[in-house]
């Protein structure tokens, strides 16, 4: 049996002139899900857009529908909802059965209608539907009673070319439907920060690839495992995900050969961004990601990410860069990365950390130095030609190798 669902959204309704191609952005990136969905269970959908709400049509269970819409950037709020005629009698009738369903769900007995008029040639305003059909439902509900300000559930009644009657209203992520912002390339460690940064560039709008750098035998084949989760986890956020990953072994090793121990960490980020932004020259990628918040580590300072920064052409987004790690974790919590981010397997930058890091480098010193490195600049090229990439749908499963 088929549902309707009500979604809301934010900024598109703000766009003037190139609003119809965020809306469909928005629908695409919802009927790719529900595809990805129905291929397994047979299920049908169908979206449409109107007076800045879209309407979503499908057989598809509620469990599914909501993980779909959750994770997808673009939708503000949403809602099962019941369509009826624009009369009062079937106006109450809904308002009555939602009423119902939520005192059987222990929700409470103290309400509120909130309506709202689009159709203007409508008899009575707002307000005089409110109070007529919460007159109505005190009457057939007598253990109901209004609480306008502390209600323990709320009814919601639109008045379009029909009627629209929810009572609970889940949250999208808001944002911007990706693929609305160009390409980025996130640098995903098996951490926490990385993640978010790369969830909240999704928000943006943004459509990322993702780039990890492992070394064995260094690294455990756990840890890759752990990174491979972490994208499958982010994918849904992302309308799906490629993650390339780069084998960094001999790149590190010889850094650390090369350069003052101290400064091994600092040296080795910025060869992993000359990586990156080949990878992303070869995927179309505008801007390089990372999870880095200021003063968070040694390598994070100021000057550090003034010198990593400079060591590559393209542009570094930040966008975690003034959070404090207790709101990092409370994000990671929200989209689910935190649990697998904090799996003990460590990765390259811990493995090959200085026992005292550099932090406040000699930013054009240290360019000169890594310019200087003899040979990193094809071990480079070695490590980005040898990558291998791993895609995962907007569902958060991996395609098939």
């Amino acid at each position: 049996m088929a549902h309707l669902w009500l979604i809301k959204v934010g900024e598109i309704t703000l766009k003037k002139g190139n609003r119809a191609f965020f809306e469909r952005l928005l629908k695409e990136n919802i009927r790719k899900k529900l595809r990805l969905y129905a291929d397994s269970q047979g299920s049908r959908g169908k979206i449409s857009s109107r007076g800045g709400r879209f309407f979503l049509e499908t057989d598809c269970s509620d469990i599914h529908v909501t993980r779909i819409l959750q994770t997808t950037p673009g939708v503000v709020g949403f809602s099962r909802t019941l369509r009826v005629a624009k009369n009062m009698e079937d106006l109450g009738k809904a308002s009555e059965k939602l009423a119902r369903e939520c005192m059987s769900a222990g929700l409470g007995n103290l309400f509120k209608l909130e309506v709202r008029r689009s159709d203007k040639s409508l008899a009575l305003d707002s307000y005089g539907y409110a109070r007529e059909l919460g007159g109505m439902l005190l009457k057939a509900i007598p253990e109901l009673k209004v609480d306008v300000h502390e209600p323990d559930f709320i009814i919601h009644i639109e008045l379009r070319e029909w009627g629209y009657v929810y009572s609970t209203e889940l949250s999208g992520p808001g944002g911007l439907p990706v693929g609305s912002s160009g390409r980025g390339m996130l640098l995903l460690s098996g951490g926490i920060d990385s993640p978010v940064a790369g969830q909240m560039m999704a928000k943006r709008g943004m459509r990322l690839f993702a780039v990890h750098f492992h070394t064995p035998p260094y690294t455990s084949s756990e840890a890759l495992k752990k990174v491979e989760r972490l994208a499958a986890l982010l994918a849904p956020w992302c309308g799906g995900l490629t993650l390339i990953l780069v084998p960094f072994t001999q790149c590190q090793v010889y850094i650390s050969k090369n350069v003052h121990p101290s400064a091994t960490t600092l040296h080795s980020r910025a060869c992993m961004m000359k990586i990156a932004e080949k990878l992303s020259d070869r995927n179309r990628c505008h801007v390089l990601i990372t999870g880095e918040s200021l003063g968070q580590v040694a390598s994070q300072t100021l000057e550090s990410m003034s010198f990593t920064g400079a060591s590559t052409a393209m542009s570094v987004f930040r966008p975690l860069i003034g959070l404090d790690k207790e709101e990092i974790i409370a994000m990671a919590r929200r989209i689910g990365t935190f649990e697998t981010a904090i799996e003990p397997f460590e990765d390259c930058c811990t493995m090959f950390s200085p026992a005292k890091p550099l932090t406040r480098p000699d930013v054009q010193g240290e360019l000169a130095v890594f310019e200087s490195i003899k040979g990193l600049a094809n071990l480079a090229d070695e490590a980005a030609n040898n990558s291998l990439a791993c895609r995962f749908d907007a569902m958060g499963n991996r395609f098939p190798s």
